[in-house]
């Protein structure tokens, strides 16, 4: 009799085990649906793009040991040599890839052009910079893109090679300019010539 009531007894806790390995397995077996809304979340997400020319090797090697030379006095984050062709654009990553291919199509992307002079600008991004010619071949590359990818710049188009980014007095940016000559004395006589065009994801 007693047997019989421990068998009973081990047979309803066999039970209450199964029903909770059910209800456990079915809280955790993922959702489906879950993965596609996810998926889809990522596919719409949209970033910052901008195109940049990018200088033959020689020439970035010249820039970036310059550029090095201004960040270890006037501090600044670094960053790759490269002529700004569309400004920031916020797009997903499928947007901007089928937009940078339809720009480019047609356009020269090797082609060579000349520093003016090193000049300084009113913000971070521009803090000092190599100013560059506006040959058609420059202009025309950015124009084309800039209607690919639906940019509209609040002013003209102004061709350059930023080799500081910072936030500086008026008196430190004349001094940085001032520096950059030093480092490199026939920077402001410099003919580069432009390699490929890249699309970068970039932070503002």
């Amino acid at each position: 009799m007693l047997s019989n009531i421990f068998i009973i007894k081990f047979l309803s806790f066999l039970g209450l085990i199964a029903i909770f390995l059910l209800f456990y397995s079915i809280l955790t077996v993922p959702d489906p649906m879950q993965n596609v809304q996810l998926n889809e979340a990522d596919t719409n997400k949209t970033e910052v793009y901008s195109v940049w020319a990018i200088p033959s090797e020689d020439v970035s090697v010249r820039v970036k040991k310059l550029m090095g030379g201004l960040r270890s006095e006037f501090g600044g984050p670094q960053f790759e040599p490269h002529v700004t062709v569309v400004g920031a654009v916020r797009l997903t990553e499928e947007e901007a890839r089928d937009k940078f291919r339809r720009g480019c199509e047609g356009v020269k992307k090797v082609y060579s052009v000349n520093v003016e002079k090193v000049d300084i600008g009113t913000f971070f991004y521009q803090c000092v910079y190599l100013l560059l010619h506006p040959t058609n071949e420059v202009v025309e590359a950015s124009a084309r893109c800039c209607s690919s990818f639906g940019y509209n710049s609040s002013s003209p188009y102004m061709p350059h090679m930023s080799i500081l980014y910072a936030d500086l007095t008026d008196e430190e940016k004349k001094k940085a300019q001032e520096k950059a000559y030093i480092l490199d004395e026939s920077i402001g006589n410099l003919s580069l010539q432009i390699s490929r065009f890249a699309l970068y994801k970039i932070e503002c």
